[in-house]
């Protein structure tokens, strides 16, 4: 009876697994310092297509907004937006666009030496 149990759930599994669709390329990075700004870079999408969103996680309390700007591969996209505060963090979102396959992203914020990158991913079938 148990056998027949196993042979009935791996039959199941085996039935589920290939119509999963293929895992998204999603990903995150963070400046890595014990003190000042930290800055990060979080990418959702797939296949080079991705909406990139820039985010300061430890703004003074008394800043609102700031600039902040994308770059691909060391030069910039989608011009110089304003980071607007999101509880704690300040963040902007640029929409998905295509970034292509194994792009170095990068955001700057103004007056902050940090800079959060990650690189663009293919997730194959």
């Amino acid at each position: 009876m148990r056998r027949l149990l196993y042979l009935s759930v791996a039959a199941a599994v085996a039935c589920v697994i290939p119509a999963a669709t293929p895992a998204a390329a999603d990903s995150s990075a963070c400046t890595h310092h014990w003190s000042g700004p930290q800055v990060c870079i979080r990418m959702e999408g797939r296949n080079g297509w991705n909406a990139v969103t820039a985010i300061w996680t430890n703004p003074p309390k008394s800043t609102k907004s700031r600039k902040v700007w994308l770059t691909q591969d060391g030069s910039q996209v989608g011009g110089t937006q304003t980071a607007r505060r999101q509880g704690k963090t300040l963040s902007y979102t640029w929409s998905s666009f295509q970034q292509g396959t194994d792009a170095k992203m990068c955001v700057h914020f103004k007056g902050i030496n940090r800079v959060a990158c990650d690189k663009t991913k293919y997730v194959g079938k």
